[in-house]
């Protein structure tokens, strides 16, 4: 897999360099941007080569062992090769992601077991897709997991902004992050996706606010 590299003392792991969304603190609407809900879970790169599969962290640690059903579920995917950028997370019954359910706090309302919240696609079948606008890359993403049960692409939103924004607050996501679809996949931070939170959100009840989060 042409696209990854190898982490320093950690050689089996593969990583790539993640394109990270820029926090605003107001919602905004941008003609043409799509918008996207923010899931509250764990940022992971899910490499399927051959049959084999792992999942690894943005800080490059292992979780294959940890979700073996999600990395199965990787591992039969219809393609040879495969990185997706994605969010595991777990939800609750009104279908909101519950990050402090990751960390082993459930409770009767757990609706889902853990899932992959895909969002974009990095490789397929050996070929680079990073430098494809992201409209693409979607497509070929809801093309490739259709049909999955534990793999999804991430929820879209009103295509207007304002609209996209009133769907968080009526549903009780954490936020949403907003993206330009013509996009390629570029490595750090970017202008070309904005994320926007809801404040205060769920405190006291996630049991950890991570610093630097996305």
């Amino acid at each position: 897999m042409g696209l990854v590299g190898t982490l320093d003392g950690m050689a089996e792991l593969p990583t790539v360099s993640l394109m990270q969304p820029t926090l605003v603190s107001t919602p905004f609407h941008r003609p043409g941007w799509i918008y996207e809900e923010k899931v509250d879970g764990y940022r992971m790169v899910a490499y399927k080569h051959g049959g084999s599969a792992q999942l690894v962290s943005r800080q490059g640690k292992e979780f294959a062992r940890r979700f073996p059903e999600l990395a199965k579920a990787v591992a039969g995917l219809g393609a040879e090769s495969v990185i997706l950028d994605t969010e595991v997370a777990v939800f609750d019954r009104q279908l909101i992601s519950r990050f402090e359910w990751l960390r082993g706090r459930l409770t009767g309302d757990v609706a889902t077991p853990p899932m992959l919240m895909a969002f974009d696609l990095l490789e397929l079948d050996g070929e680079d897709q990073r430098t494809r606008p992201l409209r693409e890359r979607r497509q070929a993403l809801e093309h490739l997991l259709k049909g999955e049960q534990l793999i999804l692409p991430v929820r879209r939103l009103s295509p207007a902004g304002l609209e996209a924004w009133k769907d968080v607050l009526r549903a009780g996501y954490e936020g949403l992050v907003a993206k330009d679809p013509a996009s390629p996949y570029v490595g750090g931070r970017t202008l070309a996706w904005l994320k926007v939170k809801q404040p205060h959100y769920r405190e006291g009840e996630r049991g950890w606010e991570p610093k630097g989060k996305s």
